[in-house]
C-alpha cells in the first residue's frame, strides 16, 4: 500500500520515500524501500494446464522449485516484500538479476519493463478504492514472465487478481489453453481495467463537488478539491508510463510473448490510452472546479461587501444630520422647535428611503 489519498479530509501523500538505507550501497543490493504492509510473507502457487488444476500456499521458496521444471503453467504470487531473504532465494533459484531484485524491493519504482535473457520483468501500479475511508490506495506490483511461469510480487494480500483466479479455477474462457504469456497479459489487463473503476469513483465524487460548490462551498470543500487534485496527479504518474510500456510489449520485443498474445496486448494498449485520456479530463475538471470555488467564494465576499457598503452609505447622511444637531451651540433655532426632534428623525428616515429607492432602481439591491 504505497500511498493513501483521502477524498475527505486532506492527508498529505508520500511524495518521495526515504532511501537513506540505500545511499552508498553497490547497485543490486537488496534493500526494501517502503512501509511494511503485512507481518509475514505469503507465497501461493497456482499450477494448471487444460486438464489439471492445483492451488496451494507454501511456506518456503524451495517448495516452488518442482513447479519450475513441470510442463504446466505456474503462477507464483508473493504478498509482502519486507523480507529480503525470501526475494534473494527467488533470485538464486530462478536466476533473477540483482538489479531486478532491487527494483522489486523499491516500492517507489516508476512503471517500466526490462527484458532479461530468460525472463521478462514488468513493474506497474495497482489501484484500489477504500469505500470506508473514501480513499485511493496505490500499490506496486512486479511481474516476472518465464518460459512456463509467472511470478508476481505484491506489497499486501489484497489485490484485483481474483477474477483471474476464478477463470483459471473454473475453466472460464480459454486461459488454461494458452501459455504463461497469456497469464502475464491477463494480470496486466485486469490491473488496467480496474483503473476504470477507480476513475469512475473519482468522477462521481467530482460530480458531487460540482453541486456542492454552487450551493454551499466551504473550507472542507477546498480540502476535498485539493485531495482529489493530488489523487489525480499521482494516478497520472502511475498510468502515464504504461502507454510506452504496453506499446513495447505489443511490438513483440520479447521472444517470451507469442504472436497470438500480441493481439490481446493491443487491446490493453487501447484501454491504456482511454485511461490516460480520462485522467487528463478529470484533471482539467478538478482544475476548473477549483476556479469555480474561488469565483464562488469571491462572489460571496462581494455580496457581503455590497450589503455593508449600502448600509454604510445610508448611515452616513443620518450621521451628518445627527452630528449637526448634536453640536452645543446656543443659537440653533431648530433646538427650540416643539417638532424639532421629530423633524430630524423624519429627515433621516426620508434620506434613507430616497437612497434605498435609488439603489433599487440601479439594480444594486
Amino acid at each position: 500500500m504505497s500511498q493513501i489519498f483521502q477524498t475527505g479530509k486532506s492527508k498529505r501523500p508520500i511524495i518521495i520515500k526515504k532511501r537513506k538505507k540505500k545511499v552508498g550501497l553497490p547497485p543490486g543490493t537488496p534493500v526494501f524501500v517502503g512501509r511494511k504492509k503485512t507481518e509475514t510473507t505469503k507465497i501461493t502457487v497456482i499450477d494448471y494446464d487444460e486438464m489439471n488444476f492445483e492451488e496451494k500456499e507454501v511456506k518456503t521458496v524451495e517448495e516452488c522449485l518442482p513447479f519450475k521444471v513441470k510442463p504446466t503453467i505456474t503462477w507464483i504470487n508473493i504478498d509482502g516484500l519486507h523480507d529480503t531473504s525470501v526475494l534473494e532465494k527467488f533470485g538464486e533459484h530462478f536466476y533473477l538479476h540483482p538489479l531486478l531484485l532491487e527494483d522489486i524491493l523499491n516500492t517507489d519504482q516508476r512503471p517500466k519493463i526490462d527484458d532479461y535473457e530468460n525472463h521478462l520483468y514488468l513493474v506497474l501500479k495497482m489501484l484500489n478504492y477504500n469505500e470506508e475511508r473514501k480513499s485511493v490506495v496505490i500499490e506496486q506490483v512486479s511481474l516476472i514472465l518465464g518460459e512456463n511461469y509467472v511470478i508476481s510480487f505484491q506489497e499486501r494480500p489484497e489485490d484485483v487478481f481474483n477474477p483471474i483466479r476464478e477463470r483459471i479455477k473454473g475453466k472460464k474462457g480459454k486461459i488454461r489453453s494458452y501459455g504463461a504469456d497469456h497469464l502475464f497479459y491477463a494480470l496486466i489487463d485486469v490491473i488496467v481495467d480496474n483503473y476504470f473503476l477507480i476513475l469512475e469513483r473519482l468522477s462521481e465524487r467530482i460530480e458531487f463537488l460540482e453541486e456542492e460548490i454552487v450551493t454551499s462551498p466551504g473550507t472542507e470543500t477546498l480540502q476535498i478539491i485539493h485531495s482529489l487534485k493530488t489523487n489525480i496527479i499521482f494516478i497520472r504518474k502511475s498510468v502515464w508510463p504504461l502507454r510506452e510500456l504496453i506499446s513495447r510489449l505489443e511490438r513483440g520485443g520479447s521472444a517470451l510473448i507469442l504472436p497470438g498474445t500480441q493481439k490481446y496486448i493491443r487491446d490493453v494498449y487501447d484501454h491504456t490510452i482511454q485511461v490516460i485520456d480520462t485522467v487528463e479530463t478529470l484533471r482539467d475538471i478538478v482544475s476548473g472546479i477549483l476556479d469555480i470555488y474561488l469565483s464562488s467564494i469571491s462572489n460571496k465576499m462581494n455580496e457581503v461587501m455590497k450589503v455593508l457598503t449600502i448600509i454604510a452609505t445610508i448611515v452616513i447622511p443620518m450621521t451628518v444630520v445627527s452630528g449637526i444637531y448634536g453640536m452645543n451651540f446656543q443659537l440653533m433655532p431648530e433646538l427650540t422647535w416643539p417638532i424639532g426632534y421629530p423633524m430630524a428623525l423624519s429627515l433621516m428616515l426620508l434620506v434613507a428611503i430616497i437612497m434605498l429607492s435609488y439603489f433599487w432602481k440601479k439594480g444594486w439591491l
